[in-house]
């Protein structure tokens, strides 16, 4: 048995969450908050047989996207010599997915 714990982008969340419960799988969400751009995120723990995982990773992947939006510079701690923040394109979105072995598991 696998732990599979995702971090995808508050707005993502929700349909990673509804694509992974139509396909049969139990999902317990976190609420968290990044450290780039300190925007909202979302924690994703899913246990999975051996065999689900590389459907369960599908189904993520499908349903987490990768977007680019400007943010202020200041905000990414870019020093700006007094003539006002600048608008940076940033890449946000997608999945973080880490996958651990679960020696025992027992549902109370």
């Amino acid at each position: 048995m696998k732990l599979i714990f995702t971090i995808v982008h508050d707005d993502d969340s929700s349909r990673v969450m509804g694509a992974l419960n139509k396909e049969g799988y139990r999902i317990t969400k976190l609420s968290s908050t990044g450290g780039f751009l300190r925007s909202g995120n979302t924690t994703l723990m899913c246990g999975v047989e051996d065999d689900q995982v590389k459907e369960a990773l599908d189904i993520i992947r499908d349903h987490s996207s990768s977007r680019k939006v400007a943010v202020d510079a200041s905000s990414l701690g870019a020093t700006t010599m007094g003539y006002g923040a600048y608008p940076v394109e940033v890449n946000v979105g997608g999945a973080t997915v880490f996958i651990v072995n679960v020696e025992y598991f027992e549902k109370m």
